[in-house]
């Protein structure tokens, strides 16, 4: 698949050029190595309940649905069509997990992530499924760290047209710098801590800078749309 997860083959062949669509491929992690994937992959759908539900008793059903289906249909159409390129033990891809927070809150852009991912897996890389646990992880976390961070920043009740440029930033970075976290995490755990591996992560770190820039301008160039329009409506979350 083709978002920032980890590519590495069963063989390790770090350098592997394939574009086919692919997360974590079969082999990297295998046997009673799984368990922790779902593990963590449970516990992140579990953060993932716990938020639908709170964002269901605050701002509704019908608002929760519509931005959960728009969030779904947006990371699909990153993951098909955004460009990507293979680097080291993963692909470089945009995959604007901090954009669909800020857009849409918490709840539909976990949602978004999960359901987007797993969509892809079934219809297009149904060999991908068995790593689903892994990639979800990977995506979902640093969403969850993000928010930990915005409510921390961000009052209570603060419309999206009103946050700070400095504040966005901070979330966006944080969400990039989680995933290339997971990434390495993945890659050590996989196949241990090996001259290959090590230098695997490093090109993919090294490339990923590119995301870390990027991404973040859409996120700020985002906010100030919302900002020139005017405001939050339904399907735009009124709190970070």
């Amino acid at each position: 698949m083709r978002i920032g997860l980890i590519r590495v083959a069963p063989t390790i062949d770090l350098t592997c050029k394939e574009t086919h669509p692919m997360h974590i491929e079969p082999g990297v992690v295998t046997g009673a190595k799984l368990v922790l994937s779902c593990a963590t992959a449970a516990a992140a759908c579990g953060a993932l309940v716990a938020a639908t539900l709170r964002q269901r008793g605050a701002e509704g059903v019908s608002a929760l649905a519509a931005r959960s289906a728009l969030a779904t249909a947006a990371v699909f159409a990153f993951f098909e069509i955004l460009p990507h390129w293979p680097v080291g033990v993963s692909e470089v891809h945009l995959i604007l997990g901090s954009t669909l927070f800020l857009i849409f809150g918490l709840a539909p852009a976990a949602i978004g992530l999960a359901a987007g991912l797993l969509i892809q897996g079934l219809f297009f890389a149904p060999f991908d499924l068995p790593q689903y646990g892994m990639n979800v992880t990977t995506l979902l976390v640093p969403l969850f760290a993000m928010a930990a961070l915005a409510n921390r920043l961000i009052p209570a009740g603060t419309p999206y047209a009103q946050l700070r440029y400095a504040d966005v930033l901070a979330l966006s970075l944080v969400y990039q710098v989680g995933v290339v976290t997971w990434v390495a995490f993945w890659a050590l755990y996989g196949h241990g801590f090996t001259a290959a591996t090590l230098t695997g992560i490093a090109s993919f770190g090294t490339a990923y800078v590119a995301v870390v820039a990027l991404e973040p301008l859409v996120d700020l160039a985002v906010l100030f749309a919302v900002k020139a329009v005017g405001g939050p409506t339904r399907l735009v979350a009124p709190r970070v």
